[in-house]
């Protein structure tokens, strides 16, 4: 079996695309302890490709990438183009009620990047898979320990 799983998704311009998408990583993901951070990051992506690009009309459209390592997780959302300006982290008022969403995924990733694509953007998140603990094994040591008769 390869060590690397890609999965990819493209979904029409709809606001409703979002929840879609959402659910289809948490369930591509289903068994990593990152499924809840990855699937917030996509609901953020998938929400501003539609929002602030081309992806939002309906002819539009934007893709969604999630590779699988051992290593780490990417999360790719590329939108359709057609935006004024280049995806970009805010720092919003504290009343104002938008403008929060990159700063999130920023905070939730390990690294996050922002490409120029040929047509559009593309943003990228990448959660690092978490290096096994020797505590675990010390654990299971000591109880395993612990059980062994005098």
């Amino acid at each position: 079996m390869s060590t690397v799983r890609i999965w990819e998704l493209t979904c029409p311009g709809l606001l409703e695309e979002v929840g879609r998408a959402r659910r289809w990583t948490r369930d591509v993901l289903s068994d990593s302890p990152h499924a809840d951070d990855a699937a917030l990051i996509v609901t953020e992506l998938s929400a501003n490709a539609l929002l602030h690009s081309d992806s939002g009309l309906s002819q539009h459209s934007f893709n969604l990438t999630v590779t699988r390592t051992p290593q780490a997780i990417t999360i790719t959302v590329t939108d359709s183009g057609g935006a004024p300006t280049r995806p970009h982290i805010q720092r919003p008022h504290r009343t104002a009620l938008h403008g929060r969403g990159l700063a999130l995924v920023e905070a939730l990733a390990d690294r996050m990047e922002i490409r120029k694509g040929v047509h559009g953007h593309a943003v990228i998140a990448t959660l690092q898979s978490p290096k096994p603990s020797n505590d675990a094994w010390h654990a299971t040591t000591a109880t395993t320990r612990e059980r062994q008769p005098c």
